[in-house]
């Protein structure tokens, strides 16, 4: 008998707490996973939620017990298995059964499905989904992409399981395609950067200043009743303070320093070089860990030149320093987000809601952070500006920017590693330059490859220079 109000395919870890969510939403839901056993086993380890979940050993099955127009939720993995488990499911559905994928997908992928949908005349979304299994399970951000009468079918659905931000969903629609996975990317990608530069700071303050885990602990969690409040720099602090079951030794001390990914941070920085959007703080985020994998290669490199890290003279950098530091770093790496997503939404004609998407990154979300409100204001009065420009935000950076540069300066001479925070730091300084060095750039283009130029003095594009056809 049809009885549940949404399925869902996939019950790894991701899938499973978000099905208990909307249980526990009071919706009632069926789930189906490939491995059968996996299926039953969820049901049975449900508990009181067990009553409001169908345990369906067959796709056939997940269909008949799912009430009409039917909506389905695959949290399978991202590639391949989302175009098999969709061609496997599709010709069980009637035409206005409404596929949604919730995984990592590539926007690209999303694209390129949802055209896939438009051409068979059927419903098809794509959803991004944030804030790990705990925000499965109590409440994601969700950032949904695809046509809008498509999300409207499953917002009572989506909004509910959300996260709430002072009593406000976490959860909008950000337009047609693929641009809830974009937008989703972009947030990766700002993660990415946000977490680099944490690690940044604590890296000085490990090499640099000597300081335990304990006392790097100590200091996140006073940032994280500041400015900085955040969810990445509160469980900078849990991080560093916690300590291994088996060594009593500091966690940090026991975890090995190659940083691992699943790819959307890198889409993020692909896209970016796309749209000819710069954003070179998630660059060198995306390159930091890339280069932690690199271990062996790592260390052969200390034993051929010696150790970077240097110990920083007395009272060199104070916490006040590297708080500063971090919250305009802060500042950059979400000035160049926004600056893709205004690239993306133009390019793509999507018109991305801006400050929704930073209201519904205030909770649920990995990024979520106080600054978040600040962030909606100044794009609810001007979505297209870049952040830097906002007159809070210029207004803090003029106040911290000091402290950045200080950083920066600091721990680059004594062989300490600040790559997101350098790549900040070279980003303000480019941004606020009326005359670049490209002028340089120019004139050699055009020197070995006659590609023309424009004047400061004069209309046109196709100026040459006094060379001619040297080599």
């Amino acid at each position: 008998m049809s009885q549940s109000d949404i399925g869902l395919i996939g019950l790894g870890t991701m899938g499973a707490m978000l099905s208990l969510n909307i249980a526990d939403n009071g919706f009632d839901i069926s789930v189906f996973n490939r491995t059968t056993s996996r299926t039953n086993e969820f049901k049975a380890g449900a508990g009181a939620l067990s009553d409001k979940i169908t345990a369906c050993e067959t796709l056939e099955a997940l269909v008949a017990s799912l009430k009409t127009p039917r909506a389905i939720i695959l949290m399978v993995p991202a590639g391949e298995i989302v175009d098999h488990q969709i061609a496997a499911l599709r010709p069980l559905l009637d035409k206005d059964d409404q596929i949604i994928d919730a995984g990592n997908a590539n926007f690209r992928d999303t694209e390129r499905r949802a055209a896939e949908a438009r051409a068979q005349g059927v419903p098809f979304l794509g959803i991004g989904v944030s804030g790990g299994e705990e925000g499965a399970r109590f409440g994601p951000s969700i950032m949904g992409g695809g046509p809008k009468e498509g999300w409207d079918r499953v917002s009572d659905i989506l909004t509910a399981i959300s996260a709430k931000y002072e009593g406000t969903p976490c959860a909008t629609w950000m337009g047609e395609g693929g641009a809830g996975h974009f937008v989703k990317a972009v947030h990766n990608g700002i993660e990415y950067a946000d977490m680099q530069m944490i690690a940044e700071t604590y890296g000085i303050m490990r090499d640099g200043q000597k300081m335990s885990a304990e006392a790097c602990a100590a200091v996140f969690d006073a940032w994280n009743d500041g400015p900085l409040k955040s969810y990445l720099v509160e469980i900078s602090g849990k991080v560093a303070a916690a300590t291994d079951a088996g060594s009593a030794a500091p966690m940090l001390d026991v975890i090995m320093d190659k940083a691992g990914q699943k790819g959307t941070g890198r889409w993020t920085v692909i896209e970016a070089q796309h749209l000819g959007a710069p954003v070179p703080v998630i660059e060198a985020a995306v390159a930091a860990r890339n280069l932690s994998a690199l271990k062996e290669e790592r260390l052969k490199g200390e034993a051929a030149f010696g150790a970077a890290p240097q110990m920083l003279p007395d009272d060199a950098l104070s916490d006040d320093d590297l708080e500063q530091a971090l919250m305009v770093g802060k500042i950059m790496c979400y000035a160049q987000g926004y600056a893709l997503l205004n690239a993306a939404s133009a390019e793509f004609k999507w018109d991305l809601p801006m400050a929704d998407i930073a209201e519904v990154w205030r909770e649920g979300c990995i990024i979520r952070s106080a600054m978040l409100n600040d962030m909606a204001s100044a794009l609810t009065q001007d979505a297209g500006r870049n952040l830097i420009f906002a007159p809070y935000f210029a207004e803090l950076i003029n106040a911290n920017l000091p402290a950045l540069r200080k950083t920066v300066t600091t721990a680059m001479a004594h062989g300490l590693q600040v790559p997101a925070l350098a790549a900040a730091l070279s980003y303000f300084d480019m941004m606020r330059t009326g005359r670049s060095t490209a002028n340089m750039i120019q004139g050699q283009r055009d020197f070995f490859g006659a590609h023309g130029f424009e004047r400061v003095d004069k209309e046109g594009k196709d100026f040459h220079g006094p060379w001619g056809g040297q080599l």
